[in-house]
């Protein structure tokens, strides 16, 4: 499976970006997508995930309410929209796929990765 992350940019705070990935090779249709960011000097955190159906989605604390995650599984796609942007979600951005459809915010229960996308919100 490949994954291919776009949509990352600098914006000013206050603003807003939204981010895509597109899943190819050998996906089935039961996975879960995610995202995940890491800044400079700290570890990878979750960020949102979204199960097959849609149905499930799950958020980290820091980004409820201004960060929604989508996906479109005729695209092996999905988004996520980010706005109301601050300077702490600077970030290289990853998103990942979970082949067991299970939406946990455990990095370690992701199985394949793409290459990360740079966000930077400036104050």
């Amino acid at each position: 499976v490949q994954l291919q992350a776009s949509g990352g940019g600098w914006v000013q705070t206050g603003g807003s970006l939204r981010l895509s990935c597109t899943a190819s090779g050998r996906t089935s249709r039961s996975y879960t997508i995610a995202w995940f960011r890491q800044a400079p000097g700290k570890e990878r955190e979750f960020v949102a995930g979204i199960n097959v159906s849609g149905g499930r989605t799950s958020y980290a604390d820091s980004v409820k309410g201004r960060f929604t995650i989508s996906r479109d599984n005729a695209k092996n796609s999905a988004s996520l929209q980010m706005n109301s942007l601050k300077p702490e979600d600077t970030a290289v951005y990853y998103c990942a796929v979970d082949l067991s459809g299970i939406v946990s915010s455990n990095i370690h229960f992701y199985d394949y990765w793409g290459q990360g996308t740079q966000v930077t919100v400036s104050s």
